[in-house]
């Protein structure tokens, strides 16, 4: 059976990444929203099998104009994901307002809606990182970003849509499709070219004493895991809410240090420098998604670790990316 998708963000990270599992199923009929605002987006694209590419700006216009034909899902990926983003009025239209109006026009057209929230809303992480209901509305970000989506999770929640869609918490996502991210690309991939130019990385310092130098920790999530997770709420429209999307599992930035040197096959050097004053009191220094309530939700799939999640990135693609260039 034919099936139709919109995929915002479709030439992103986590977007370009849906659309290949999507091809993967044998499925074409797929618009691909996106800003083409860097060579390597087109690169993203250039493998995948679409019907149609649309600028935001133009299908946001469609949208509203009510030109858009019905689909079967929109995957709503596509953001303003940049933590150092200080516009609040453009994130607000970018990350709430186009959020919201995509929403309404699928649950107007019954098409089934899932997008992208972020590990961000939790702020310090003070209130914890559990993905119920209550837990979200008290939560506070650190960074414009951050509360522009807990913006869109509270409208959903206090608008009674919350039941008719699905939200992710993305956690440190990284892998295959990043490297337009510029300063928001993953320690691997910012990493990669460098210790093959110099034989070193660099982390920043604690500037906390609870947290000795390069032991802050995150939750790092493979994009296949992640795509694997955004599928499943398509292949289960009887599932709503708001979900967090990572491994369960924290794990120190010299972790991550350690796991890239390994899947490179060189020796460990990591040099320590200051964290910059104008992030240091917005830095999270732990992260951790509480999976109970997806794995109650059915969703029974092991999540990589970073030793296997980083040494498939380097040596399936960056590898194999650096040869072919």
């Amino acid at each position: 059976m034919m099936k139709r998708f919109i995929v915002t963000g479709g030439a992103g990270l986590i977007g370009s990444n849906v659309v290949k599992a999507l091809n993967n199923r044998g499925w074409r009929e797929i618009i691909v929203v996106d800003h083409l605002n860097h060579p390597a987006k087109r690169e993203n694209l250039a493998q995948l099998k679409y019907t149609e590419y649309m600028d935001k700006a133009d299908f946001r216009k469609q949208m509203k104009e009510r030109r858009i034909p019905a689909v079967d899902c929109v995957f709503h990926l596509g953001a303003c994901s940049s933590t150092l983003q200080t516009d609040e009025a453009y994130l607000h239209d970018n990350n709430f307002q186009y959020t919201q109006e995509l929403c309404e026009w699928s649950i107007k057209n019954g098409t089934r809606f899932v997008y992208a929230s972020s590990a961000a809303t939790y702020g310090d992480g003070s209130c914890g990182y559990c993905d119920d209901d209550a837990v979200t509305k008290k939560l506070i970000p650190l960074n414009p970003y951050g509360r522009s989506k807990q913006e869109f999770d509270l409208w959903a929640m206090s608008g009674g849509v919350l039941d008719k869609i699905a939200g992710l918490k993305y956690f440190n996502v990284y892998g295959p499709g990043e490297d337009h991210k510029g300063e928001m690309q993953s320690l691997i991939r910012k990493s990669y070219d460098r210790i093959n130019q110099t034989g070193e990385i660099t982390l920043f310092k604690s500037h906390r004493p609870d947290y000795t130098d390069g032991m802050q920790q995150r939750d790092f999530v493979y994009v296949e895991d992640a795509v694997n997770v955004t599928l499943f709420f398509y292949d289960h429209p009887e599932i709503s809410g708001l979900f967090n999307c990572g491994t369960g599992c924290a794990r120190t930035w010299i972790d991550l240090a350690n796991a890239l040197f390994a899947a490179m096959n060189r020796p460990s050097k990591i040099r320590f420098v200051d964290m910059p004053q104008s992030i240091r009191d917005k830095y999270q220094y732990h992260t951790q998604a509480d999976m109970t309530k997806l794995r109650r939700a059915g969703y029974t799939a092991p999540f990589a670790g970073i030793e296997e999640g980083v040494r498939k990135y380097v040596q399936e693609y960056l590898q194999i990316q650096k040869k072919v260039v």
